[in-house]
């Protein structure tokens, strides 16, 4: 199968794409760093491929089809790219960067993607990873929890539009608690997991083309609690790192 992760130079993504490797995959790899992906295709080189792209640069979609076509074909796209940050100021210049990268540049990858499988007439496989965050307003998240909350509904109105036109796409929304990335390594954040172990969790959901998982069993819980807090009292929580 080939397989392609956008957003692979580090953490989930790059977890990921190495176990879909070992299990004989060819994998395309995408991030705007450059020389960790070479390093990581250097482990494997004839089944590694490699691609720089800005998911919010306008040429993101025509590199992604760049590197569809040397690949010979896309089955399953997996979008890992992504920000976010503790924002209990409210800094204007990480809310925007955050909608930039989780928003705009999200929604023209998968857009492309999209098409890439209707206008080949494929039988395809789209899969972001996104976030517990999105299931209710984190006022030490905003634009981080707003921008996961879109990608439900984005992939939620994108399996119905595949539907109405009859067009053979499989949807993945994969949301994990706390991972022990970059992004929350200066936090105090409760019951964080390992990469390795959520990463195992992603590739089963893929395989298994899961509309919607939860990593793992404890958020599973925590965000059945969290959808029957009424909005009122949710306001008035103090829940912050």
């Amino acid at each position: 199968m080939n397989i392609i992760i956008v957003g692979a130079s580090s953490g989930l993504g790059l977890e990921t794409a190495r176990l879909l490797v070992a299990q004989g995959h060819r994998v395309g790899v995408a991030a705007r760093r450059q020389e960790l992906l070479l390093d990581f295709q250097a482990t494997a080189p004839e089944q590694i491929f490699v691609s720089t792209i800005d998911v919010t640069s306008p040429d993101a979609p025509s590199r992604l089809i760049e590197l569809i076509d040397r690949m010979g074909g896309m089955d399953l796209y997996l979008h890992s790219s992504g920000i976010g940050f503790t924002n209990l100021e409210l800094e204007a210049d990480k809310e925007l960067l955050t909608v930039q990268t989780n928003g705009y540049g999200f929604t023209q990858m998968i857009c492309a993607a999209f098409h890439y499988f209707t206008e080949t007439n494929r039988k395809g496989h789209i899969a972001v990873i996104s976030s517990i965050a999105g299931i209710k307003g984190l006022g030490a998240s905003p634009s981080y929890s707003a921008t996961k909350r879109y990608q439900y509904t984005y992939f939620q109105s994108l399996a119905q539009l595949a539907h109405i036109k009859g067009y053979d796409i499989c949807f993945t929304d994969i949301r994990p608690g706390f991972v022990n990335t970059a992004f929350i390594e200066k936090e105090d954040y409760p019951s964080v997991m390992s990469v390795e172990r959520v990463a195992a969790a992603i590739v089963k959901a893929l395989h298994r083309r899961r509309r919607v998982v939860v990593i793992d069993w404890r958020y599973r819980i925590l965000v059945a609690i969290w959808s029957l807090v009424p909005n009122w009292l949710w306001e008035r929580l103090k829940i912050t790192p």
